[in-house]
């Protein structure tokens, strides 16, 4: 798809032909006769003499573009009825059906259909990409380049297209990338957290996707783009329009260092529904979702319970016993939710094989380094007072001989100190050994 350079608004013409829909629709999709549907160029609007002169295949591409924008208008996002009409009459059966105020499509209520042919009236696919390409925004569809497979996943409730801002490939970034997610209202150890994760996962080569909101997704953008790495933002609106308001400059930086999707036409504000139905995209895009804080009836849920029933990773970061804000992730985690906490962990989960986390070791002590058979001497030699060297043979399960030997070293090393015919720790070794037993 070219995707570079800006378009010229499309030109008025021709028809509108077959259409691109998604895996057994597209045979039925033929030309509606529809005057003012045609548009000159390629699959983003672009002009070209070719396009203006080519075959079939060309007007055939162009029509589907227009028809699944024309839907985005008529149709709410994860639609599963309307995603099974156009699986099963294509997106030009339903767009004619729906602008030729025809018979009402299967399984549609008076009152909906009502509803969907106001809509379809309004609706005006041309000006949609004129206004798109203006704010250097593309249409991407099922069955282009760019499209990232895994949404088909989704089955009936797929997005009929994507609306991306943003110059990277969004295929190639959804191949590498996990989502992180969480509370909006959430807590300095939250945001710290989220930021903390997120620049460890851009400093390993993972795009990091997120919902654009306040709290945990923003803490996430935020720790993305101050490490250099790359991040999605996911909005419930048009992403023409970002919202929340107060994160425009940061959506607008996202915009230039990564990508910002949605399923929404230009101008379209969001609905609570609407934030509802994005989470699934989030968790059908990644390979894993990552939940960072989130109460009881939190949002952020539901994009992991989407990640779970689409086979994805469910993974959350635990916080404080006591914190409502956390409830929500240690329900996950007493499900089948996976702990982490760090970016490494999170890798090992959702990464090829062989990206492993480290081994998690407590600090290295100096006594870590000694004989096994030196360390069984010293931990028998009493704390706070002196020992015979029989006595200290026997805790250690070793000859008096063997246990002077040792102690001898010991001394050498600064950990013991004789006091008469008895032996006893320095204040260097009482403070190891009492490491040692917060250890245990």
């Amino acid at each position: 798809m070219e995707r570079t350079g800006p378009a010229e608004p499309p030109g008025p013409g021709g028809g509108l032909a077959g259409s691109g829909g998604p895996p057994g629709g597209a045979g039925r999709d033929a030309p509606p006769r529809q005057a003012g549907w045609g548009i000159q160029g390629d699959r983003s609007g672009r002009s070209d003499q070719a396009g203006r002169t080519g075959g079939q295949n060309d007007r055939s591409a162009q029509a589907g573009l227009l028809g699944r924008i024309f839907l985005t208008r008529v149709l709410e996002p994860g639609d599963e009825t309307g995603g099974r009409w156009v699986r099963e009459l294509g997106v030009d059966g339903v767009v004619r059906r729906l602008r030729q105020r025809g018979e009402p499509l299967p399984g549609v209520t008076g009152k909906r259909w009502a509803g969907l042919l106001a809509r379809a009236e309004r609706a005006d696919p041309r000006r949609d990409l004129a206004v798109a390409q203006g704010a250097g925004v593309r249409f991407v569809c099922p069955g282009d380049t760019e499209w990232p497979g895994q949404l088909d996943d989704l089955g009936d409730a797929r997005p009929l297209g994507l609306w991306v801002r943003g110059t990277p490939d969004l295929r190639m970034w959804a191949l590498r990338s996990v989502a992180l997610v969480g509370a909006r209202a959430c807590t300095e150890y939250g945001a710290y957290m989220a930021a903390t994760l997120a620049a460890g996962l851009a400093e390993k080569g993972w795009i990091v996707v997120s919902g654009g909101a306040y709290g945990i997704d923003g803490a996430a953008h935020r720790g993305v783009l101050g490490a250099g790495g790359a991040t999605v933002a996911v909005l419930a609106c048009g992403v023409d329009r970002p919202y929340p308001r107060g994160h425009a400059g940061l959506i607008g930086r996202i915009a230039e260092q990564g990508l910002v999707v949605g399923e929404l036409p230009p101008g379209e504000h969001p609905t609570p529904s609407r934030f509802i139905l994005r989470n699934r995209v989030i968790a059908a895009l990644t390979r894993g979702t990552v939940v960072v804080e989130a109460a009881h009836r939190s949002g952020s849920l539901v994009t992991a319970r989407a990640a779970r029933r689409l086979g994805r990773h469910t993974i959350g970061v635990p916080g404080p016993a006591t914190s409502g804000l956390s409830a929500g992730v240690h329900e996950l985690l007493r499900q089948d939710a996976a702990l982490v906490t760090d970016a490494d962990e999170i890798v090992e989960l959702v990464g090829d094989m062989g990206e492993l986390a480290p081994e998690r070791r407590g600090p290295v002590l100096p006594r870590d380094l000694l004989d096994p058979a030196v360390r069984q001497v010293l931990a028998a030699v009493p704390v706070r007072r002196a020992a015979r060297p029989d006595d200290i043979a026997r805790t250690a399960q070793t000859t008096p001989d063997d246990a002077i030997a040792k102690l001898y070293e010991l001394r050498a090393l600064g950990y013991v100190e004789r006091h008469g015919d008895g032996w006893k720790l320095t204040r260097q070794a009482m403070i190891s050994v009492r490491a040692g037993a917060d250890d245990r």
